[in-house]
């Protein structure tokens, strides 16, 4: 049997098409972002009111909220686009796994912060906040230029542009008060989920 070779422009279709699909499924996850951007905005909001009014740094346990309650949420979501979507393609499991590794390094992450914790008595905790503007924008831009969706590139630069400012504040021992570190991680998070994950829904919309 003769094989068919594959001309530079069918090619060049193909990938074309690969990524118009993958947009097309992306577009439905919105919603994934919608929820984890809500969801971290009202968690840092209940944080900043407890610790206000308390003064108590107990409070930041509920930080653990977000990674428990979208950590359940995102399977189940995922498993519903995908049966709209059909079978997923090499561009749809590239997505997949960049996201994973992320949800993998946050577990690391957080192990890491509980070991310097348990075993030397060491704060490590501020990385994990520092960890979400920092990682989460580089793998959202990146994910935008795959899918060519512009509202994720210039969100997740604007929460990368957030996070380095922060980051150059502990490098440089300016100290992350509440009332005005905790306003910006929210922005962060409004910039990077909540106002792509509108758009990118209202795109869908359009398209029907």
């Amino acid at each position: 049997m003769d094989e068919k070779k594959i001309t530079e422009r069918e090619g060049i279709e193909i990938i074309t098409s690969m990524i118009a699909r993958t947009r097309e499924r992306y577009v439905g996850d919105g919603n994934i972002l919608l929820m984890w951007g809500y969801l971290t905005v009202i968690v840092t909001v209940l944080v900043w009111i407890t610790l206000v009014s308390t003064q108590n740094p107990a409070w930041n346990w509920l930080w653990f909220l977000i990674p428990v309650v979208g950590g359940i949420a995102t399977p189940i979501m995922s498993r519903k686009q995908q049966m709209k979507s059909g079978v997923k393609s090499y561009t749809d499991k590239l997505t997949s796994k960049i996201w994973t590794t992320v949800g993998v390094a946050s577990a690391v992450a957080v192990l890491c912060c509980l070991g310097f914790a348990l075993f030397k008595g060491i704060n490590c905790w501020l990385m994990m906040f520092l960890f979400p503007v920092i990682v989460i924008p580089v793998v959202e831009m990146a994910q935008g230029f795959i899918v060519k969706e512009n509202s994720l590139v210039f969100g997740g630069a604007i929460g990368l542009a957030i996070g380095l400012f922060m980051t150059c504040c502990v490098v440089g021992k300016v100290v992350l008060y509440h009332y005005w570190a905790l306003p910006l991680f929210i922005v962060a998070f409004i910039c990077m989920m909540i106002i792509p994950g509108h758009i990118i829904n209202h795109k869908k919309k359009s398209q029907r």
